[in-house]
């Protein structure tokens, strides 16, 4: 079991490694942490899900918390609960992205400030797996809440155009066939075609991951039948968002941090807007250009909104399609970023395509993942290597040259590194990404 601790979250297969008995501990776990009263819960349209969902409530009640279950949800929505009600801390119970066969829970403090591997979730393992699991003299009540005309009511605010405009949203048979199509129907000028809204854990269509190409290939030849201007993709819990232009074209999930800067900087002047440092050089520079700050951070959504807050950041993206608001306290949701977007092609009128084709200036590899089993010692010798680069250590390795990079990191989810590299040309990517390969080929031998 205690494989289902993770970087960001807490998540395994379900039974074997995430059940209903090692659920309850969770809760329990979960509640004796934070110590304080009152948390809210949430969960996905997994099957496994409303089992789970019951079972942390009741080991949170347990350990003498009151728990408030607002049932069915996306997990930006269970975010603004937490927030919204100013509650203790908060506990969504879904895999996200990932296959049928997996479940987890996603818990955060007051604020929605995510746990992670780095803080919060080592002290929940400890607590789980203590021997001392007896129940609180007093047990917490369990209340319901039905949040989701509260939720719309936060998002309404954040559209700004009335703008006829025609879009495809794959929905992936996720959570957010829950909340967008009442949003769509306070929205009269956007013309929808709904893909997959009907929430089923059984993700008859496809694995509701955007980042794949697989699993938008249906949206992309869509959008182009359906002559809409713009496509979206939910993830399974609907806090990521991928985008697809009025071409078919998948949008690079970095690339549009760029494009929607613009947005951002326009409402606030000179702000500062972050970006993980996998992100093409054409974002920093794009930011630049617009006067605004960018700030490089490492991966992963709870260092990324820990950053925010210490820097005040107004917006902020990464390669994986999630992407943050601050006005939104924070957090990462797919639904706020497709507004954002309609707002920004709507002010501008132009297509997706004309401002994204501007910061395709450079050659890019894509993520690579490789398979090691000593990432560690790999990471130093390529360090010794490249010694006479630019290197930085922010996550994994960074080495920079004046007409090409890389990052090498280890995953936090599995025994791979992931290798991303950028160069002025394919020229040079190729030259330098077989360099950096042989290399690694090399030392994954010397190390195994």
């Amino acid at each position: 079991m205690a494989g289902i601790f993770k970087a960001y979250d807490i998540r395994g297969l379900y039974p074997d490694e995430i059940n209903e008995e090692s659920m309850h501990k969770i809760g329990f776990a979960f509640g004796r942490y934070l110590r304080k009263d009152r948390i809210v819960m949430g969960h996905d349209m997994r099957d496994s899900s409303p089992g789970l969902n019951i079972a942390f409530s009741e080991g949170a009640q347990a350990s003498n918390v009151q728990v408030i279950d607002i049932g069915k949800a996306t997990t930006p929505m269970l975010y603004a609960a937490i927030i919204d009600g100013d509650f203790d801390g908060g506990a969504m119970i879904t895999a996200s992205h990932l296959p049928a066969h997996y479940n987890g829970v996603k818990l955060c403090r007051e604020k929605a400030i995510p746990l992670s591997g780095a803080d919060g979730l080592p002290e929940v393992e400890t607590l789980y797996h203590a021997k001392d699991m007896r129940p609180e003299a007093d047990a917490g009540a369990r209340s319901s809440m039905n949040f989701l005309p509260r939720y719309l009511e936060k998002l309404l605010p954040f559209v700004e155009t009335n703008e006829p405009f025609r879009i495809v949203i794959d929905a992936g048979n996720g959570m957010g066939g829950l909340d967008t199509p009442r949003l769509l129907k306070h929205l009269p000028h956007v013309d929808a075609v709904h893909m997959y809204f009907e929430p089923d854990g059984g993700f008859p269509h496809h694995v509701p991951n955007p980042v794949e190409p697989e699993n938008t290939a249906e949206l992309q030849k869509r959008v182009v039948a359906e002559k809409a201007g713009l496509g979206f993709a939910f993830d399974g819990d609907c806090d990521r968002c991928g985008f697809v232009d009025e071409t078919g074209a998948r949008v690079p999930a970095d690339l549009v941090i760029a494009v929607l800067a613009e947005y951002f900087l326009k409402k606030t002047p000179g702000a500062t807007i972050l970006h993980d440092l996998r992100a093409s050089r054409a974002v920093p520079e794009r930011i630049r250009e617009l006067g605004g700050n960018p700030v490089k951070t490492r991966v992963g959504h709870s260092f990324i909104k820990e950053k925010m807050r210490e820097v005040d950041a107004v917006f902020a993206g990464e390669l994986s399609g999630h992407y943050y608001f601050k006005e939104m306290g924070f957090i990462d949701s797919g639904i706020l970023s497709m507004i954002s977007m309609l707002n920004l092609l709507t002010a501008k009128g132009a297509p997706l395509s004309k401002l994204i084709d501007p910061l395709k200036k450079y050659a890019r590899s894509g993520e690579i993942n490789i398979h090691v089993r000593d990432s560690p010692q790999i990471l130093r010798k390529l360090a010794v290597a490249y010694r006479d680069s630019r290197q930085e250590h922010l996550d994994g390795l960074s080495v920079e040259y004046p007409t090409w990079w890389f990052n090498l990191r280890e995953s936090n989810t599995e025994p791979v590194v992931r290798l991303v590299m950028e160069a002025d040309d394919e020229t040079v990517l190729e030259r330098e990404k077989s360099r950096v390969l042989e290399m690694i080929d090399r030392y994954r031998i010397e190390s195994s």
